[in-house]
């Protein structure tokens, strides 16, 4: 084992490779989880409500369940990440292995369903792509290492966050929570930052964007943000040590500015719309993991 790994960090393009053809087949199933995990959770929230309502409000599950049109109850009973297959959407055929196959099989089917024809959606394979070139960046500027394994762990779970919090404005707890207590633990042994910095990262990158909301709330009645995000930057703190949050809270206001006003100027949306600001924080949390230190010397050294 250790002569392979002495191997790729000789041959960092070869790692880099191998990792991304690996990670792209991850970004296969990261694309299951975008889809799925939601629908899952609102399963899950539905039948807590049936259950309270059974035992409180009986009176009440008649006529509501007569008004609901559930889009839940479209899915199959049985419906978790590995079950049922995947299929079309509209004629409910199964996919194919070979046409499951990463970046491959959507470039062979031409974006269309193999049975009916139907357009499947470009973000399959860009979300493929992007998990391949983001994993292999990773393998050539960590190398072999425990670093570039939980490097890679962070990567895969912010694509999906990422792709869950654009769909529905959510950055589940499910997600959010497991990376804060692995990044504190991953730093016991200070692997990105020091145990001390992990934990004040994590209560500074809760309580700054806590307080921001609470401040825009009282000034204007109305909330600004949600949770996931202050749990999401809170993540960072603990990966990375309260050191970076600055570097990542400007970098996300800043992307997330300019893109909301692009999509303003071109009517995409309206002034009034909400913007998720999940998938800023996780573009900017992860370029500060590369970058972070080399833009934070750059910045000092104009001054």
């Amino acid at each position: 084992m250790s002569e392979l790994i002495s191997i790729l960090s000789q041959n960092l393009w070869l790692f880099s490779i191998i990792s991304f053809v690996f990670a792209a087949v991850i970004g296969s199933f990261i694309n299951v989880v975008i889809h799925r995990f939601p629908v899952m959770l609102k399963r899950e929230w539905q039948q807590e409500c049936n259950q309270y309502l059974n035992e409180y409000h009986q009176e009440l599950i008649a006529p509501i369940s007569k008004q609901l049109n559930n889009p839940i109850d479209d899915y199959p009973e049985k419906y978790n990440l590995v079950v049922p297959a995947s299929a079309c959407p509209k004629c409910k055929t199964n996919i194919k292995p070979w046409h499951n196959l990463p970046i491959i099989g959507w470039l062979m089917l031409k974006g269309k369903c193999a049975a009916c024809g139907t357009s499947i959606s470009p973000r399959y394979p860009i979300i493929e792509l992007l998990t391949g070139l983001a994993v292999a960046l990773l393998a050539y500027h960590f190398g072999p290492g425990w670093e570039f394994i939980f490097a890679t762990v962070l990567t895969f779970v912010l694509i999906a966050l990422t792709g869950i919090d654009l769909d529905e404005m959510l950055l589940p707890d499910q997600l959010t929570l497991p990376l804060l207590w692995l990044g504190l633990l991953i730093n016991l042994n200070s692997t990105f930052a020091s145990p001390t910095d992990a934990m004040i990262g994590a209560a500074a990158g809760y309580m700054s964007l806590w307080s921001v909301f609470w401040a825009f709330k009282l000034l204007t009645g109305k909330e600004g943000m949600g949770y996931g995000d202050f749990k999401l930057l809170a993540v960072f703190g603990a990966w990375f040590g309260w050191q970076m949050l600055p570097l990542i809270i400007l970098l996300s206001s800043l992307v997330g500015a300019i893109v909301g006003i692009a999509l303003i100027v071109t009517k995409k949306i309206n002034k009034t719309n909400p913007i998720p600001f999940g998938p800023y924080i996780a573009a900017a949390g992860w370029i500060a993991m590369i970058w972070g230190s080399n833009i934070t010397n750059w910045y000092l050294s104009t001054l």
